[in-house]
C-alpha cells in the first residue's frame, strides 16, 4: 500500500532539557519570543524561568496564560493577540495549550480568525510564526501533530489541521511531568495509549504511522503504571513522554477512530478531561472492536505482548484498574441521555473518525454504545 509519512519536526529528549528552551528559541534568531503556557506552570514558576532564559539570551519574553481546561475560540483569540509581532511561540504545558499556541503562531500573522480555518475551510498561511513546543503531560502528542483542537463558540470540537501548525522544534523534558497528579497522569498515558492503537489498526493505518504507534505501545504498555504509582520515576515517565510523542506523530500519519469519536462527542455536550473521556470510550467498544480481528489489530496486540487481539480487552480494563481510572463521568453529565451523546457523535465534525474505524459503524452501535456510556456513574 502506498503512504507518505508526514513531516516530523525535530525532537531533543533529556531530563531537565526545558533549561535550553531559551538557547533554542535564540537558534532561530528571534528578538521577542511568546511563552504560550498553562496558568499553574506559571504559578510554579516555570513562566518566569523561561523568561529569565529568554533575556539571558537577549530576547524579550511575554506570557500568555489567560486560559484553562479545553481550548476555546476565545482563547485561540486571546493568544493570537498576545503572540502577534513576536519571532517565535513558545507553547509549554498540555495539549490544550499547545493546540493553542499552534493555532495563534498561524492566525497571528495571517490575520485571520481561527474559525476561518476550522474543519479546513481555508488553507493556513504559508509562513506561520516559529514554534517550539514543550509538552508538560504525557498524552496528547499534540507536540509533533498537525491536528489542533477548540470549542467554537456552540462548545462544538473543532479542529485545524495542516503542516504549518506543525512545531519546529519539540523539546521533551521527562522531569517537566513529574508533578502532574497520578489521575492525570493515568488519564493522559491512556490518551496516549489509544492514540497509538487507533492509528496502529484503523482504516487509514500505513507502514509509516505503525512504525511509531507500535513503539509507542511497547513504551506505554511498560511504563505507565509505574508512571503513575512512582511520580519520580523518571525513566518510567521518561518512557510514557516519549510514546506520547510517537503516538502523536502515529495519529499525524494515520488519525484516529471509535474511541475518540466518543471523547469528542462528550466533550460537545459537557466539560471533562479528554483522556478520561477517551479511555472510556475506548473501553466500552474495545470488546466489539477486536472482533473484527484484522492483521493490524493482532499486530498491536503483539507491540503489548499479547498474543492475540482477543486478548486486549482484559488487558485494557487491567491496565486501567491498575493506573487507578475510576469509569465515571462527570456530574453534569447526569442531566443528559444517550440520545444528546448520539446525536454528538454523529454530527460532522465527528465522522471522519467514525468512517476511519476498522469495523463499519451502524446507527445501532453508536445508540448502544452511547446507552454504555451514559450509563457510567456520575462523579463529583
Amino acid at each position: 500500500m502506498p503512504f507518505v509519512t508526514s513531516f516530523v519536526p525535530e525532537i531533543r529528549f533529556g531530563e531537565n532539557l526545558h533549561e535550553t528552551i531559551g538557547s533554542a528559541a535564540a537558534s532561530f534568531d528571534a528578538k521577542t519570543a511568546a511563552i504560550v503556557i498553562d496558568s499553574f506552570l506559571v504559578r510554579s514558576g516555570l513562566a518566569d524561568r523561561v523568561a529569565a532564559q529568554l533575556q539571558a539570551v537577549g530576547i524579550r519574553g511575554r506570557v500568555f496564560s489567560d486560559f484553562a481546561g479545553e481550548p476555546t475560540i476565545a482563547h485561540v483569540r486571546h493568544a493570537t493577540e498576545a503572540v502577534t509581532g513576536a519571532d517565535v511561540v513558545i507553547g509549554v504545558g498540555g495539549g490544550s495549550a499547545l493546540d493553542i499556541a499552534k493555532i495563534a503562531a498561524c492566525c497571528a500573522v495571517s490575520g485571520e480568525d481561527a474559525m476561518y480555518y476550522a474543519l479546513a475551510a481555508n488553507p493556513l498561511p504559508k509562513n506561520p510564526l516559529k514554534k517550539i513546543m514543550v509538552p508538560t503531560t504525557a498524552g496528547t502528542g499534540s507536540e509533533t501533530s498537525a491536528t489542533n483542537i477548540f470549542a467554537g463558540s456552540e462548545g462544538r470540537k473543532l479542529w485545524v489541521w495542516g503542516r504549518e501548525t506543525k512545531a519546529d522544534l519539540v523539546l521533551l523534558d521527562p522531569a517537566l511531568t513529574a508533578t502532574l497528579p497520578a489521575d492525570l497522569t493515568a488519564w493522559c498515558g491512556m490518551d496516549a495509549f489509544i492514540h497509538a492503537f487507533e492509528a496502529a489498526t484503523n482504516r487509514n493505518a500505513h507502514a509509516g504511522g505503525k512504525f511509531y504507534a507500535h513503539e509507542a505501545l511497547r513504551l506505554i504498555t511498560g511504563a505507565l503504571e509505574a508512571a503513575v504509582k512512582e511520580p519520580d520515576n523518571m525513566e518510567a515517565r521518561g518512557k510514557v513522554l516519549l510514546g506520547s510523542c510517537y503516538a502523536g506523530i502515529a495519529i499525524d500519519n494515520c488519525g484516529t477512530a471509535i474511541a475518540h469519536t466518543i471523547s469528542h462527542a462528550l466533550a460537545g455536550l459537557a466539560p471533562v478531561h479528554h483522556g478520561l473521556a477517551t479511555a472510556l470510550g475506548f473501553e466500552a467498544t474495545l470488546a466489539w472492536l477486536v472482533e473484527a480481528d484484522t492483521a493490524d489489530l493482532n499486530a498491536a496486540a503483539k507491540a503489548c505482548d499479547l498474543a492475540k487481539a482477543a486478548d486486549l480487552p482484559a488487558f485494557v480494563s487491567g491496565l486501567m484498574d491498575r493506573c487507578g481510572i475510576v469509569r465515571a463521568l462527570p456530574n453534569v453529565f447526569a442531566a443528559l441521555d444517550p440520545g444528546a451523546l448520539a446525536a454528538e457523535m454523529k454530527a460532522p465534525e465527528n465522522l471522519p473518525m467514525r468512517r476511519s474505524t476498522i469495523r463499519e459503524i451502524s446507527d445501532q452501535d453508536i445508540a448502544r454504545f452511547a446507552a454504555a456510556i451514559m450509563s457510567l456513574p456520575k462523579a463529583a
